[in-house]
């Protein structure tokens, strides 16, 4: 995956109905009973592959793992320059209610949610996430709020990594553009929130990485979830996963401390969430979060009271290819299928 990293509710009886939902009528009535509503105060939202369907739509896999709330990944701009952003940089997906908006209003009737991600490994090397390709911060803002109106979404993620943690310029008009639509969401008496998904040492966030959360601050952008991608860390040795994401945290609490003076240290961890890739990651078996790994993960993140546990990815949850590193639609592990979704889904509360 080389950091291309960076969710779905049960249906049952009448519910289901609503994915057949073809109308943007239909689909505003079932969204608006959801306005307004927030994330859980913990929540598991494993990451969904938006460019990947093969193993079904967002609800149908929502209804059988148990996640009922879902990252979205990507979206990004089809070329660099532009200020138009796509499911997948994809023109023929736009933020638009025909995409995905029935499987979104699904999840939502059935008391789940989910959360868009700007960026990834892709668009955050090619000039394609939204704030390196645009050079307007209103029209970025106009973005993030086109993506609040159309699905009523509780939060927005930015995955940002590869070049991106780099690009200054880039970086400044994100988070002046998320101060914007905070603003925005305020006069408009709606609930949103905004994450930062980055990559980390089992040491803590590199100087690159938390100097865009310096940023946040000094544009007066409030992050509510800072998201620590705890896998593919390519140091070349053997890692001991579960200590990485624990030693990840703890160094993360300390560096958001000098940020937030004034917040708690419960109201710090609050702030953190940890994104496993469960099984071998791309790195290779040197990598491996095993099912072990996600127990005591479980029992850590309850015990801290961090804010999300994700994972990547939701097609990823089965066993379908024992001892292959960094697969796109498996874990690489020997496990039943939904093993981490359905441990995870505990962590909701």
């Amino acid at each position: 995956m080389k950091r291309r990293t960076l969710i779905l509710a049960a249906l049952a009886g009448a519910s289901a109905t609503l994915i057949g939902f073809t109308t943007p009528s239909a689909l505003a009535t079932a969204q608006n009973a959801h306005f307004g509503r927030g994330l859980p105060r913990q929540v598991f939202a494993p990451y969904f592959e938006t460019y990947n369907t093969t193993s079904g739509d967002m609800a149908a896999l929502s209804q059988q793992s148990g996640a009922k709330f879902l990252s979205l990944a990507f979206l990004q701009t089809a070329q660099a320059g532009s200020c138009t952003a796509d499911w997948n940089g994809d023109p023929t997906q736009p933020i638009a209610p025909a995409s995905f908006g029935s499987d979104i209003a699904a999840i939502q009737a059935t008391g789940g949610n989910v959360i868009p991600s700007f960026g990834g490994f892709t668009a955050d090397t090619t000039g394609t996430e939204i704030a390196d390709s645009c050079t307007s911060v209103p029209a970025i803002a106009q973005v993030y709020e086109s993506l609040i109106t159309t699905y009523n979404v509780p939060r927005i993620d930015m995955d940002v990594e590869g070049d991106s943690v780099n690009n200054a310029a880039g970086i400044d008009r994100r988070n002046k553009a998320i101060a914007m639509v905070e603003a925005w969401a305020r006069a408009h008496h709606r609930n949103i929130q905004f994450s930062y998904t980055l990559p980390t040492f089992p040491t803590g966030l590199p100087a690159a990485e938390l100097s865009v959360l310096q940023n946040a601050v000094a544009n007066d952008a409030r992050v509510s979830v800072v998201n620590l991608l705890t896998f593919d860390y390519f140091i070349g040795t053997a890692q001991d996963m579960l200590a990485d994401t624990q030693t990840a945290a703890t160094a993360l609490v300390g560096q958001l401390r000098t940020l937030y003076p004034d917040d708690s240290t419960p109201e710090l961890w609050h702030l953190v969430g940890v994104t496993e890739m469960p099984g071998i990651d791309d790195f290779g078996p040197d990598e491996t979060f095993t099912q072990a790994d996600a127990t005591a993960i479980l029992a850590w993140a309850k015990s801290m009271r961090i804010g999300t546990l994700s994972f990547w990815a939701l097609q990823r949850d089965n066993g379908g290819c024992p001892g292959t590193k960094g697969a796109g639609a498996c874990s690489g592990l020997d496990q039943p299928t939904w093993f981490f979704s359905h441990l995870f889904e505990h962590f909701t509360r």
